[in-house]
């Protein structure tokens, strides 16, 4: 093979590149306070393999409280509720409970993106520098699926992984 042609190869390999990153679904702001609300905006950009999204369903973290999903329009929203693990003082009360999953179930085409919102606060648990992830199980038609379930181990990051998990980078609270 000829330096030129190695050379074109590698500058598509390199143009590719961020169109595969962004393949993945997303949180839109990937960084936040921790003790702050926390206004989530997950972005599911595809289908599955061209089938349509038929349902789309978030995993609340531990620590992340209070949690209230926004409806779609042409869409049925479900919320888990649980127990936490702990207790949480949330403006002076205690809270030992909330969500646990969200799902809005519906129809979204592979040729469209769009966006699924939900709030939430992002207790003093988790420490700045810590990421905080929200895995997402994306069902598609003909029984197909996507899970962005991934979190990296220690010494990881989501690049190190096939199908991350969107999350959150805590940042220390504003004074």
């Amino acid at each position: 093979m000829t330096m030129t042609r190695l050379a074109a190869l590698g500058a598509a390999a390199l143009l590719l590149a961020p169109v595969a990153a962004h393949a993945h679904v997303t949180m839109e702001v990937q960084q936040a306070a921790a003790g702050s609300t926390y206004k989530a905006v997950l972005r599911v950009p595809h289908g599955c393999a061209g089938a349509a999204t038929l349902k789309v369903r978030v995993q609340i973290p531990e620590g992340f409280i209070a949690v209230k999903p926004m409806p779609k329009a042409g869409w049925t929203l479900d919320i888990v509720k649980g127990k936490y693990e702990g207790n949480y003082d949330l403006h002076g009360s205690k809270i030992a409970e909330g969500a646990k999953e969200l799902s809005w179930t519906g129809n979204l085409p592979d040729d469209y993106y769009d966006e699924f919102v939900f709030r939430g606060t992002l207790t003093k648990a988790f420490a700045a520098g810590s990421t905080v992830y929200f895995p997402v199980v994306q069902e598609c038609e003909g029984g197909t699926a996507e899970r962005w379930i991934e979190i990296p181990a220690n010494g990881k990051s989501a690049d190190d992984y096939e199908a991350p998990a969107p999350g959150v980078k805590i940042i220390a609270p504003v004074k």
